[in-house]
């Protein structure tokens, strides 16, 4: 018995740090966005600038965990760093459950959205499959001969670095997020007739013996809360969530308007995102004039979409002779368009027909 729990154990939690491992490791920019939300609500902010760094280490930790306990190779480092590292993501958890302030723990990047219940549910049966490890990791035996399996765990690194460096020079190699290629914005942002709607429930806050509490409209109807209990307020509480378009805060705004419908009607249009102007490469933003040139050569309109302040933006463009209209987005909006700093988004009356950072912007339209 104990041995079949061994195997099972060594399986699951292996295989499932290798999917979360792998699926954040093709988006680290998205992951380290995910950290620095988590080093705000910890007020700890002064870690943000090293959360891609720190995001890394924690994505080639899981990794290579799930490798070591597949193969069986250092089995007491592996279960005490298995355990530690699952209490530390059991307490984030928790926490975003019991506050509500992390609505998604990123623990599969975008590929799989949990609520933060359910991501506690899930750390919490993989700590009771790690603990079992734990106590019988004497049970865990090496699969291959002992160079084999160090051979595997260096390769695994070797593949970690090489993904590494194709996703942050170029793009994701799977798309999950809402704006990959093929997504019509347009239709993304609208909710289909019939959908189902959030649900509320009537909650009245009365002052009972000194102590808020809470009663339900049907116990206030029924008359069940103590006569002499002072009102204190009167809310709604969601009991049931509705349909939410894939698509949400979409939006190009200029002095006050919102010009979102007129350009997602253009047939070639050329959209570069950067969702922080001030952190912007100098190369692209020097690149960024011959290619919409080009760009205007192959009859395309160029629009620039950016969570940056668009006065600063007109300094850049003084400073680099981009000429085209910027348009403010909500950052957070920008960022899930594209990761790339800037990025490059072709669309066809709001279709997204290509996506590529601005290292790949011959890709669109040959050499400039």
């Amino acid at each position: 018995m104990k041995a079949f729990l061994v195997i099972f154990s060594r399986i699951f939690v292996g295989v499932l740090f290798l999917i979360s491992g792998f699926i954040k490791l093709n988006d680290p920019t998205g992951f380290s966005f995910k950290l620095q939300e988590y080093f705000e609500v910890f007020h700890i902010g002064f870690l943000s600038p090293f959360a891609m760094v720190i995001g890394l280490f924690l994505l080639y930790l899981e990794v290579l965990l799930g490798i070591l306990l597949l193969i069986g190779l250092w089995p007491k480092f592996t279960t005490k760093s298995l355990l530690a590292l699952i209490v530390f993501f059991t307490f984030l958890t928790l926490f975003s459950a019991v506050t509500n302030k992390v609505t998604d723990c990123g623990c599969f990047g975008d590929a799989l959205k949990l609520t933060p219940w359910e991501s506690f549910t899930k750390d919490i049966v993989l700590l009771v499959f790690i603990f079992i490890l734990f106590i019988w990791k004497d049970l865990i035996k090496p699969v291959f001969p002992s160079k084999i399996n160090h051979g595997i765990a260096i390769a695994s690194l070797i593949v970690c670095l090489g993904i590494t460096y194709q996703v942050l020079n170029h793009l994701p190699m799977i798309d999950f997020r809402a704006y990959k290629v093929g997504t019509n914005i347009t239709q993304g942002m609208q909710i289909p007739e019939g959908a189902p709607k959030d649900e509320y429930e009537m909650i009245f806050v009365y002052e009972v013996n000194g102590v808020p509490t809470e009663f339900s409209y049907d116990q206030i109807m029924a008359g069940e809360y103590p006569q002499d209990a002072t009102f204190i307020d009167r809310k709604q509480k969601l009991i049931k969530e509705g349909y939410k378009p894939p698509v949400k805060d979409f939006s190009m705004e200029r002095d006050g308007s919102n010009f979102a419908d007129n350009y997602l009607r253009e047939p070639k249009l050329v959209m570069i995102t950067s969702y922080d102007m001030t952190k912007a490469d100098t190369e692209a933003l020097k690149m960024l004039g011959k290619f919409y040139n080009k760009a205007l050569e192959n009859n395309y309109k160029v629009i620039g979409l950016t969570g940056t302040d668009l006065d600063y933006v007109a300094g850049l463009q003084k400073e680099y002779g981009f000429y085209f209209d910027f348009y403010f987005c909500d950052p957070t909006t920008v960022k899930t368009i594209e990761r790339a700093n800037p990025s490059i988004v072709v669309l066809h009356r709001g279709t997204i027909v290509k996506k590529v950072h601005w290292k790949d912007a011959k890709e669109v339209f040959g050499a400039f």
